[in-house]
């Protein structure tokens, strides 16, 4: 039942996105960017731009509606909290205070055995928090102060916003780019054919589709590689709001329970704090988190 929801889910976003991206195409009066005299960079431009950036926002903008129901999470009524719940509301508004958000976010949370917790939103003002359940039961008081803090630190600092922002550029190069070159070789083979019939459309969107995934692979390593800095410097938050042993502590205990993973993945729209990157070689220029040990040793190493 959970998967199929995320399915529907994942459709309804494709399809919202599409629609929304077409009728901005539409308004801007984009038709197409190949003409009877060549390609039209401006189009293209305009195209990829408007492509490329707005699946990416549209995508953040609904990703707090997205996380509650892809994970199943239940947010907690700060005027009817009571008990744990009653306790978490209270950190988070204090770690929020402090690390200077003027709105409190949305605080949930969601069924799992995982020590886990993650953040989103499309902006600082209209955030979510949220905990697993075995984070709630698995945590001491001052591990779960550290976890709490990481997160707000990204809310504050407005990761989910920049993120999406460099996904959205990146998106925009690689298509321009794929296409323009595509467009360039189909040209230069249409010049060479003396009956000037050069490569079919198929074999042209062939050419076009394998460049995308090429420029994807190196645009994906420039996105991943902020992403991990993002980490760092949200752990480094963690500690000043929360104090540096307990961000350590957090990430510790976060390091002993690694192997505990839920089987309900997460969407991949949500990073949550335990994942954990690869410690080197060529995986380590595409993932996401550095890994816990590496976080955990430049929180150690920056005591004063």
């Amino acid at each position: 039942m959970q998967m199929f929801k995320r399915i529907s889910l994942f459709i309804l976003t494709n399809l919202l996105v599409m629609v929304s991206i077409s009728i901005v195409l539409n308004l801007l009066g984009v038709r197409g960017y190949i003409t009877q005299y060549g390609i039209d960079y401006q189009s293209l431009m305009i195209f990829c731009l408007v492509w490329g950036m707005g699946g990416a926002f549209i995508s953040l903008a609904i990703s707090r509606f997205m996380a509650k129901h892809a994970m199943g999470v239940v947010l907690i009524d700060p005027k009817r909290a009571i008990g744990e719940q009653s306790d978490l509301i209270e950190r988070v508004y204090r770690l929020a205070k402090n690390a200077g958000l003027k709105t409190m976010p949305q605080v949930g949370i969601y069924e799992s055995a995982e020590l886990n917790a993650f953040a989103t939103g499309p902006t600082r003002n209209r955030s979510l928090v949220a905990v697993s359940s075995g984070l709630l039961n698995g945590m001491d008081s001052e591990e779960l102060e550290g976890v709490l803090a990481h997160e707000l630190s990204h809310v504050a600092n407005g990761d989910m916003v920049t993120l999406t922002l460099i996904q959205g550029v990146v998106n925009a190069f690689v298509m321009f780019l794929a296409r323009a070159i595509s467009f360039a070789i189909a040209q230069a083979l249409r010049d060479r054919d003396e009956r000037g019939n050069g490569i079919g459309y198929f074999a042209q969107m062939m050419i076009t589709m394998v460049l995308e995934i090429a420029f994807m692979i190196f645009g994906s390593m420039v996105v991943a590689a902020f992403s991990r800095w993002r980490e760092f410097r949200a752990d480094a938050g963690g500690a000043r709001l929360a104090g540096r042993e307990s961000m350590v502590r957090a990430l510790q205990k976060l390091q002993r329970t690694y192997e505990l993973v839920d089987p309900a993945l997460q969407p991949k729209s949500i990073e949550a704090m335990k994942i954990s990157g690869h410690r080197g070689g060529w995986m380590y220029l595409f993932s996401s988190h550095p890994p816990l040990e590496t976080r955990i040793a430049r929180l150690q190493g920056s005591r004063t």
